[in-house]
């Protein structure tokens, strides 16, 4: 079994685990540690989660695992808030954070620019649309503050959470 077809079917298991447990999967990663893998699982919930609900999921999660033995080898399972920072990847996580300002990073130009940072003010199936609150071009800050851009999802390098 590859990596992606493991992950697929860890982060099945850990979905079952997540409607049990009241929480959301928001991302799951694979990378190789000292002795195997290190399996990290993230989970989230209205308001946040705690070092129990973490606890609790991994439990649970290491249960499934340990029966259906998909990881062949030792592994380190972690269970982790996204934390504050985190990638915004789905539209589910750019919904989840409506109102809030994010920094955004493009593939190629919008608006004569790759580098955004706004508040969410809607999403839709493919795009978000923020309000821009700061802009720098090459070193110079420009403001471009209030005006409304839509950006499809297709087209984000990256984005996450502007705590600046």
């Amino acid at each position: 079994m590859n990596i992606k077809e493991l992950k697929d079917l860890i982060i099945k298991y850990a979905q079952e685990v997540s409607e049990t447990e009241g929480v959301e999967v928001v991302d799951l990663e694979i990378h190789p540690g000292g002795k195997g893998l290190v399996v990290t699982v993230f989970i989230d919930k209205e308001g946040g989660v705690t070092v129990r609900d973490c606890e609790t999921f991994s439990r649970s999660l290491e249960a499934i695992l340990d029966v259906e033995d998909p990881i062949k080898g030792s592994y380190i399972l972690e269970v982790s808030s996204p934390g504050l920072d985190r990638p915004l990847k789905s539209k589910k996580d750019f919904l989840r954070n409506l109102g809030r300002n994010i920094k955004i990073t493009t593939k190629e130009k919008i608006s004569e620019k790759t580098f955004f940072i706004g508040k969410i003010i809607d999403v839709g199936d493919d795009w978000v649309r923020i309000e821009i609150q700061e802009s720098k071009i090459k070193g110079i800050k420009r403001s471009d503050k209030g005006e409304l851009l839509f950006i499809p999802l297709d087209k984000i390098l990256k984005a996450q959470i502007y705590l600046g």
